[in-house]
């Protein structure tokens, strides 16, 4: 997880329940890398035995190859190294680059390890204390339904997004939703460090009651429930799944969702990235449409023995980079928040945002300007990052004991556009992940002119809607206007920048406001020095046409 999070936003009162570690401690957990998947009982002919319907359909939806590398880790292989030693206990894997993560405390045995003819390299990665923790049973993984394939909806009532409207906005995400496409059929996967009370609020009662929440995988040896042990993944979630109108209504309202807890909270040690290599795995055999992990890796303070540098940020030194760049070929839409450490040392992107074929997300605030926190590229060879950009300051989100608040992070950024990729490839079903992200970067504010801090620039989602459905870019705009009744500040989401000026008259017919755009995506107006009662307003657009709307001051 962002160290800025683990810092200064979610501070844990819970580290007692992670198994004991600290700097001096020697290894204990290992990666092997095996060899082959020679003599494998699993075949390219019955691919049912790894992967999901789900899966299985978009696999030939876009023609994507299912190969030896789909195959799970050997079996056999499993068996003699945990023949080594009765202690050694496999952790994880990552069945496309044939690794094998095991606990090992005694390190005597690795040389045994080391000898199996299998075994190409043995790299620690922890120094957990398990001995005193009984092994956790898998979680079972539930059956998934085929891919839903969505249409042209005639007529879609509009949200009320309360405190969401100006994150949506900014993406001209609520005229998306106002063609239908809020995400039904699609589902994404979050990998991040838990989900605290959103089994039990009520801003998440459309996820439990209504069905969204397909499953939970728990990645941590010494957890077993997803919904205890942090709330990070809570306001994440929060950003995308809520649809509670007037109040919060996330990005992708209508999607399923599925947690994988690939994030230890009470420490940060190399295991992590292998944990979050598995559920990449999981992402992809689920038949994940979407994944959003608000994770990020650059110095790993627990674990000394792992050193890391700017030039390691190439796409290729970590096994979570090389996994996410293989889930997107895969056929799943990845988007990975940048970091929050612009304004520190290290300055720059982590493990994944440096992977290819993803969507590094920075963060700005609700007028487009990065924020300072936010990670800066390029990678280190050079490429853009982040991708793209999109609202991680003040952002509307729910806390654990629904309290409707904000947080600032690219953590929150990150769902808030992996909700509305969800929603875009809803409504561009024959396009591929890779062609949809495309879209995605084409369209940014910075499209023709890319930079460090904000990459291709804020997408308009609507805008990559449009340009590949052969339909006219709109000549209206549907006005957010909010709160409303107000008191203190009015505010008009301007996503698309073609407000060009807004009257504000009094019942009487005179004019009381009057305000020109300098290109702001938010527009404030004051009118906590103005009476009580109904006002008009007269909105002036680029285009020569008007739109008037009513507000209420109390």
């Amino acid at each position: 997880m962002n160290n800025y999070f683990k810092t200064l936003l979610l501070l844990l009162a819970f580290f007692c329940l992670a198994a004991p570690l600290t700097a001096q401690t020697p290894a204990t957990c290992y990666r092997l890398t095996l060899s082959d998947k020679n003599n494998s009982p699993y075949t390219i002919s019955n691919p049912s035995a790894y992967l999901s319907e789900r899966a299985l359909a978009k696999r030939a939806r876009f023609n994507i190859p299912i190969t030896e590398e789909d195959f799970p880790v050997n079996p056999q292989y499993v068996q003699q190294v945990q023949g080594v030693d009765s202690r050694i206990r496999v952790l994880c894997s990552c069945k496309w680059l044939n690794t094998l993560t095991v606990y090992c405390p005694d390190s005597t045995k690795l040389s045994q390890l080391s000898a199996l003819p299998f075994v190409t390299d043995i790299l620690p990665v922890a120094n957990y204390d398990l001995d005193s923790l009984a092994p956790l049973p898998a979680a079972p993984e539930p059956e998934y339904s085929p891919m839903v394939t969505n249409t042209f909806r005639d007529s879609v009532v509009p949200y009320d997004y309360g405190t969401g409207a100006a994150q949506i906005a900014i993406h001209n995400g609520q005229l998306l939703h106002n063609e239908g496409f809020r995400g039904e059929g699609m589902l994404i996967a979050m990998f991040d460090a838990g989900w605290q009370g959103v089994d039990t609020d009520s801003f998440f009662q459309n996820l439990n009651a209504g069905g969204q929440l397909l499953g939970t995988r728990d990645l941590i040896p010494f957890r077993n429930n997803v919904f205890e042990g942090h709330y990070h993944g809570t306001i994440c979630a929060s950003t995308m799944s809520c649809l509670r109108e007037s109040e919060l209504v996330g990005t992708a309202p209508q999607a399923s969702y599925f947690f994988i807890r690939s994030e230890e909270p009470g420490s940060e040690q190399l295991i992590e990235e292998d944990f979050w290599a598995q559920a990449a795995v999981i992402a992809d055999s689920i038949g994940a449409d979407v994944i959003n992990s608000s994770l990020g890796y650059t110095t790993f303070p627990d674990f000394p023995q792992q050193v890391n540098t700017y030039a390691d940020m190439d796409g290729v030194s970590s096994i979570a980079s090389l996994a996410a760049t293989l889930l997107a070929r895969k056929g799943v839409i990845v988007c990975i928040s940048a970091g929050n450490e612009g304004a520190n040392e290290w300055h720059y992107i982590g493990h994944p945002g440096d992977a290819y074929d993803v969507l590094t997300v920075g963060a700005a605030d609700i007028f487009g300007q990065v924020a300072r926190f936010s990670s800066r590229g390029p990678s280190y060879d050079g490429r853009v990052k982040p991708d793209i950009t999109s609202v991680g300051v003040s952002t509307a989100c729910v806390y654990p004991g629904d309290w409707l608040y904000v947080a600032d992070g690219t953590s929150l950024a990150g769902p808030v556009a992996a909700g509305l990729c969800a929603c875009l490839w809803q409504a561009l079903p024959e396009a591929s992940s890779l062609q949809v992200m495309q879209y995605i970067r084409e369209n940014g504010s910075c499209h023709d002119n890319p930079n460090d801090s904000l990459g291709y620039g804020i997408p308009d989602f609507y805008a990559a809607y449009t340009q590949h459905v052969g339909i006219p870019e709109p000549t209206d705009i549907s006005l957010s206007v909010f709160p409303n009744p107000c008191s203190d500040v009015l505010q008009i989401a301007n996503g698309d920048l073609q407000i060009v000026t807004v009257e504000l008259y009094d019942a009487s017919g005179k004019l009381v406001r009057s305000h020109h755009n300098a290109g702001d995506y938010l527009m404030r107006i004051a009118v906590n020095d103005l009476p009580n009662g109904i006002y008009i307003g007269k909105v002036r657009l680029r285009n020569g046409g008007n739109k008037t709307f009513k507000v209420f001051k109390m």
